[in-house]
């Protein structure tokens, strides 16, 4: 393994940042060099903790709560030169070869230090080592196994060099489409997998490694940024072994026909066992002297700008998201303590068992006498299917309007039915009502199913709310439907009423028996009268069956006027029925059947409520981790706020 060294940096061409409002961050270039220098304590101190506090963000694993943090993302095919790139940017070798070098993520924090301190953190360990090369190797053996397959379990190297560019990156697999021997079929697709997690997020930077030996439309790596970056705006692209194919690179790099937004930035990597200077003066006298190469504008060639563009570009990222950052934990943490909240008090002693069971057991009762009873909503205000007075009145007048539908009178063939139940009767007696509830006996009963699936519904989501899913509902359904069914058989035994509504109501039908008879005997009459609950009806075939006609005008006055009875009896009682039920069963029965379940003695009820079910257990666990979790982030983004404001303040002063 060999560390390289850098001491070419010049001071008096170093760049500054400073902060130009509160979002954004520039870089002022410097003065009286055509060559930005590489970037040698190119952070000051208001810039340097913006990235320790992301760094430290992602080490805490705040990812994991779906906050994205500002990231550079390395991606590029297979043998682009993507290592190479990083070698050049780190000062450290990394591994090589034939196939995949890198088969995990590799998180790489380069951070400028007048001491050289290297160490790797992957699976909780921390290694630190002066062999870069060989810990990665030994690292990606133990995470993805010795074979040549991948994983996106990451690892962090933390790089601490004199020379090197404070950055973040995240280095990952290199794009192939033909697995080798001991690769999976599916290579390709995992690699994409992974390499999509990672520019997918708004906040990532994707830095698309290119060789100039290849056409660039053509390049996976271009295919899968443009997918998720159509713009380009957040694509900056490194074009490498720029001495291989120096031919029409110009236009390909001006030309941008592929939407690189951030523009492109073309390097020399080293070569054998160059040292860093020597591999950026090689650099620097490629640029300058070749015939082609020389003609690309400087802003756009080396290693040393590539650094001072990533710098640039990571300063205006980080200050851009941070705040909505900020926001998001903040946001994340209320939602989490909130939910942690709402779950059930942990209970560790029968006695807070009872005391809790009690005051559930009242609060669940007081929720649906306000339901039910009292039509107040305000628990459930949003929710109108749980405002139940007004929902239990639609279903009843639906009820109501579809009996009536039932009970219309046909104007055609008026009296033909009356007048064949006579005939057939033959004079045994004179029937004053026709079976008809049958026709309407289903009616009641499909409501009443209707009527308690609702209730149920309701009932249990009060209790899922206070207690736990509590099915109690359907021997209430089965006397419902039973009462039904009695109704119905009285209606279908009972032929007759003393009812004052029904005397008053044939009384006035029967009012209307002279002018029928008027008409039915006097044939030069026009046969078309109108009747009171039917309306306009033609009589004159009636005329043929006079004997009768006047008995069967009489029933079916009667039929009419006991009708409307039924009808009122169905409806009113189902409505007073409904009340009566919901009050004794939010009275009296919910209440008993909870107690008796739970104060059984084979029931043990009391003691199970102190063994939390596996799904509360679950979620409590990991709210509280996660609370945790999100309180640490926010102490470390207040922390790094402090050191900013703190040094403002100093520089006021």
């Amino acid at each position: 393994m060999h560390i390289m060294n850098n001491d070419s940096c010049s001071s008096t061409s170093e760049c500054a940042l400073q902060v130009v409002d509160q979002k954004h961050l520039a870089v002022i270039e410097p003065q009286g060099s055509n060559v930005p220098a590489p970037i040698v304590s190119s952070f000051n101190d208001r810039i340097r903790p913006l990235l320790d506090c992301v760094d430290k963000l992602r080490h805490l694993n705040i990812m994991q709560e779906g906050i994205q943090l500002p990231t550079i993302v390395v991606v590029g095919d297979q043998s682009s030169g993507k290592s190479s790139v990083l070698e050049s940017l780190a000062g450290i070798c990394l591994p090589r070869g034939q196939g995949i070098c890198t088969r995990v993520p590799l998180i790489m924090r380069l951070q400028n230090h007048n001491e050289t301190e290297l160490h790797l953190e992957y699976n909780g360990k921390l290694v630190p080592t002066d062999e870069v090369h060989m810990v990665i190797v030994l690292a990606t053996n133990e995470i993805a196994g010795h074979g040549k397959g991948i994983s996106n379990i990451p690892l962090s190297l933390i790089v601490k060099k004199n020379g090197v560019p404070d950055l973040t990156m995240v280095d990952l697999p290199g794009i192939t489409r033909v697995p080798v021997h001991g690769q999976p079929d599916d290579i390709l697709e995992q690699i994409s997998d992974i390499i999509m997690k990672y520019i997918t997020p708004e906040e990532s930077i994707i830095l698309n490694v290119l060789s100039a030996t290849v056409d660039f439309p053509t390049c996976e790596s271009i295919r899968m940024s443009q997918k998720v970056d159509k713009t380009g705006e957040r694509t900056i692209a490194v074009v490498t072994k720029v001495d291989k194919a120096p031919e029409g690179l110009l236009e390909k790099v001006t030309s941008n026909d592929v939407n690189i937004g951030l523009g492109y930035v073309c390097v020399k990597n080293r070569t054998g066992n160059k040292s860093y200077d020597e591999a950026r003066s090689e650099e620097a006298r490629l640029f300058q002297t070749h015939e082609l190469l020389s003609k690309i504008d400087k802003s756009m060639v080396s290693v040393p700008v590539l650094a001072h563009k990533l710098v640039h570009i990571q300063a205006n990222i980080i200050s851009k998201c941070l705040p909505d950052i900020v926001k998001k934990i903040n946001d994340k943490l209320a939602v989490n303590v909130a939910a942690l909240k709402k779950l059930p008090q942990h209970l560790s002693a029968v006695a807070e068992a009872l005391t809790m069971f009690m005051r559930i057991l009242s609060s669940t009762n007081e929720s649906l006498k306000k339901i039910f009873l009292r039509g107040e909503f305000d628990e459930y205000a949003e929710d109108l299917e749980m405002h139940c007075p007004a929902r239990l009145a639609e279903m009843l007048n639906e009820y109501a309007v579809e009996l009536h539908a039932k009970s219309i009178e046909k104007q055609e063939d008026f009296l033909m039915d009356e007048i064949m139940s006579l005939k057939e009767a033959n004079g045994i007696g004179l029937p004053n009502f026709l079976p008809r509830v049958s026709g309407i006996s289903a009616t009641p009963e499909v409501f009443v199913g209707k009527l308690w699936n609702y209730i149920e519904t309701v009932v249990i989501k009060v209790l899922m709310h206070h207690f736990c899913n509590y099915q109690q509902l359907q021997s209430s359904t089965r006397c419902a439907i039973n009462w039904v069914r009695d109704i119905i058989e009285m209606e279908r035994l009972t032929d007759y009423t003393y009812n004052p509504e029904y005397v008053a109501t044939f009384s006035r039908l029967m009012a209307q028996e002279k002018p029928f008879m008027e008409i039915m005997n006097d044939s030069n009459k026009p046969s078309i009268i109108n009747l009171e609950g039917i309306g306009d009806v033609d009589v004159g075939s009636l005329r043929m069956h006079k004997d009768i006609a006047q008995q069967a005008f009489e029933l079916k006055m009667r039929m009419i006027s006991y009708w409307k009875i039924v009808l009122m009896r169905l409806v009113d009682h189902m409505a007073l029925y409904t009340m009566f039920s919901l009050q004794k069963m939010v009275n009296y029965e919910i209440e008993e059947e909870i107690v008796n379940e739970l104060m059984a003695s084979h029931g043990g009820g009391i003691e199970r409520m102190l063994e939390e079910s596996p799904s509360v257990l679950e979620k409590r666990l990991r709210l509280k981790k996660s609370v945790k979790l999100l309180k640490e982030s926010k102490d470390v983004v207040a922390k790094i706020m402090d050191r900013i404001a703190l040094h403002i303040d100093d520089e006021k002063a």
